[in-house]
């Protein structure tokens, strides 16, 4: 029971990192109807900043603030020079343009920092653990992780349903014609939400780079597991995409935990691991199309 809250938090831990990237994803498929697959490259760019501010500074928050602000930066100068000239492209030259785009962030990440990772240590103030009830012992540093996936949720929701921005946001998806026709400066709006989205992502990136290396190409297996979330949670939708992300935080995270224990009762150790973990790769993608076979459009379609 122990081995199985504390998976469930890693879980909802996971899923909220994964919220924070497919959430910015859908925001800008949704508004501008842009395939983005260099959105995975922000989430770099957020941790590779974060790493380095803190390594010069001594101070994770500022190499946190820095690294928010480095992505969303980096979106903005992308979606000015690059994504303004493919809304109105074909999505497959969205898909290869965006594709190059990681090409160049990779090779050029790797011209500044080299090829070996660097290493973000969480701030002394979040190190250590906490006793949850019934005596579990887990990180406080991952915690607070859950705690800010959900602080951006609640924030993401006031700002796309109670403020004049969300209302723009809002109306630019459904018909951007006619709030151009309204006066509503459209490329400045679209500027805003590409830069919101790479902030979104960058920001995960530099919150995972605590927990893991930082190191060229990390934002691609994050890139496929946010792809999976909109799909599931329905493309265009904020609130699919958080309960998206959790339901695939948590059958990730649990079935790469006890699929080979599962196997182990009836299996070799050795065999039971092999495939244990060859079936939980393929979970979420098996997750994934039973829940299009039943809604086709996602769990919360954005136009439905």
């Amino acid at each position: 029971m122990t081995l199985l809250i504390e998976q469930l938090i890693n879980g909802l831990q996971l899923g909220t990192m994964l919220f924070l990237m497919a959430s910015g994803l859908t925001l800008v498929f949704g508004v501008m109807g842009l395939i983005n697959l260099a959105h995975g490259s922000f989430y770099m760019v957020g941790a590779y900043a974060t790493a380095s501010v803190t390594a010069a500074t001594g101070s994770f928050f500022i190499g946190l603030a820095a690294g928010l602000a480095a992505a969303a930066a980096v979106g903005a100068l992308v979606e000015l020079i690059v994504i303004r000239r493919l809304y109105h492209r074909p999505h497959l030259d969205q898909v290869l343009a965006t594709f190059a785009l990681i090409l160049i962030f990779s090779e050029g990440t790797r011209w500044l920092f080299g090829s070996s990772p660097l290493w973000l240590n969480p701030p002394a103030l979040l190190s250590g653990s906490v006793t949850l009830p019934g005596g579990l012992r887990y990180p406080i540093y991952r915690l607070v992780l859950i705690a800010v996936g959900v602080a951006v949720a609640v924030g993401m929701y006031f700002l796309i349903t109670r403020t004049r921005l969300g209302m723009r946001i809002r109306a630019g998806e459904s018909d951007r014609e006619m709030i151009g026709a309204l006066g509503v400066n459209i490329a400045r709006l679209y500027t805003l939400v590409f830069a919101m989205g790479a902030a979104l992502a960058g920001l995960a990136g530099a919150l995972v780079g605590a927990l893991q290396s930082v190191q060229v190409g990390m934002g691609e297996p994050v890139l496929i597991l946010a792809f999976v979330v909109i799909v599931i949670g329905g493309i265009g939708s904020i609130k699919g995409a958080l309960y998206g992300a959790i339901l695939v935080g948590v059958v990730d995270t649990l079935g790469r935990v006890f699929l080979p224990l599962f196997f182990r009762q009836f299996m070799s150790p050795s065999e039971a691991a092999g495939v244990g973990s060859a079936i939980a790769a393929m979970l979420i993608y098996i997750l994934m199309a039973v829940i299009l076979a039943f809604k086709p459009k996602g769990l919360f379609a954005a136009n439905e």
